[in-house]
């Protein structure tokens, strides 16, 4: 596979210019944090499609009033280990930090929490989120649509009717968590708009053309077509059917779902938090996991695959490597973040030497 040249940036200082740049476009500072970190931490991890790539657009819905700027998380209902929220547009890296944290001190009290959001807008990569809560022990599960967008149609149909529905969950070990993140559908909307725009196919089948053909190309999705459910045509079932329960788990008990006409980026989500010492113990939870990611790492690699890997390692040797080295950029990113620093006056800061 060839290496795409990147352009490495100190993260203290891209932090502090992704923050400015928000910030210079009328996004309140602490919001502004939160996106800043959300952003750059998928870039850290390895998350391209949903870190700075994004900057662009968020800039954008600050400018339509697709993001609020400033505002408040308005409590719908609370009952102690759950709780549901509507968020009037706010960044979703706020909203689902807040909920985050909010989770992980209800299940300190209770054992496992339960928070249910709706109007949030764009949440970026689930995985980043994760680590708030393995980092103590406990367990995170988490997913999201956007209840005011489509592409994925339903397994055997032509006509998108749901989101690529992603679901997320950390699982702590006694060393780098289980951090996997995946979606209900074969690619994103955003990974195809960045293969169309380098003029690249898809490795595979992985979206349909308006009359239901399966395909390669991007521009098939961009033109009017449908994404794939993960298993494709021979096991789209699957897929399906995991895209129903993130619609029915992230709306449904948010009170907001597709009977309702809504427009911009108007993302719902639904997270469950789990501390082990609730049920078999800590010291319980982490032997078996421990000795889970050992019996797949030391699994004997079939051909042409150098180890066995378990999700979100690759992401937490990424994130060490960027933390030390410089967080890498491509090119694509870098015309992103030119343009943004033309629109607000924010001066980019100088690559690593």
């Amino acid at each position: 596979m060839t290496k795409v040249p990147t352009i490495r940036i100190a993260k203290p200082k891209l932090e502090n210019f992704t923050r400015s740049v928000f910030i210079a476009a009328g996004l309140r500072d602490d919001l502004a944090d939160d996106v800043a970190e959300v952003l750059i931490e998928a870039d850290m991890m390895g998350h391209a499609t949903h870190g700075l790539a994004l900057v662009p657009m968020y800039l954008k819905s600050l400018e339509t009033g697709g993001m609020a700027k400033n505002g408040e998380i308005e409590v719908l209902a609370d009952m102690a280990a759950c709780a549901t929220w509507t968020c009037h547009r706010l960044p979703g890296a706020t909203v689902s930090k807040r909920a985050m944290n909010l989770a992980i001190e209800r299940a300190r009290m209770f054992g496992c929490s339960t928070v249910s959001f709706t109007d949030s807008y764009h949440m970026g990569a689930l995985a980043v989120y994760l680590v708030q809560a393995t980092r103590q022990g406990m367990m995170a599960v988490l997913s999201s649509s956007t209840l005011s967008s489509d592409g994925v149609a339903p397994y055997g149909g032509t006509v998108g009717i749901m989101t690529p529905n992603p679901i997320a969950a950390g699982i702590p070990t006694s060393g780098d968590p289980i951090l996997l993140d995946i979606s209900a559908s074969i690619t994103t909307r955003n990974k195809s708009l960045q293969y169309a725009a380098a003029g690249k196919r898809f490795p595979g089948q992985w979206v349909m053309d308006v009359d239901g053909n399966p395909s390669d190309d991007p521009n098939a999705l961009l033109d009017g077509g449908t994404m794939l459910p993960i298993g494709g045509l021979d096991h789209g079932h699957k897929g399906y059917a995991l895209g129903l329960m993130v619609e029915a788990l992230t709306q449904g008990f948010s009170g907001t779902g597709r009977d309702e006409e809504r427009t911009g980026t108007y993302t719902s989500g639904f997270l469950q938090v789990f501390d082990p010492r609730a049920f078999a113990g800590k010291d319980a939870f982490t032997r078996t996991t421990d000795h889970l990611v050992k019996l797949c790492q030391n699994n004997p690699p079939r051909a042409g695959v150098d180890k066995v890997r378990v999700p979100g390692e690759n992401a937490m040797i990424r994130r060490r490597s960027a933390l030390e080295n410089g967080v890498d950029l491509t090119d694509q990113i870098m015309q992103g973040l030119v343009a943004a620093a033309e629109q607000t006056g924010v001066t980019l800061p100088d690559p690593v030497a």
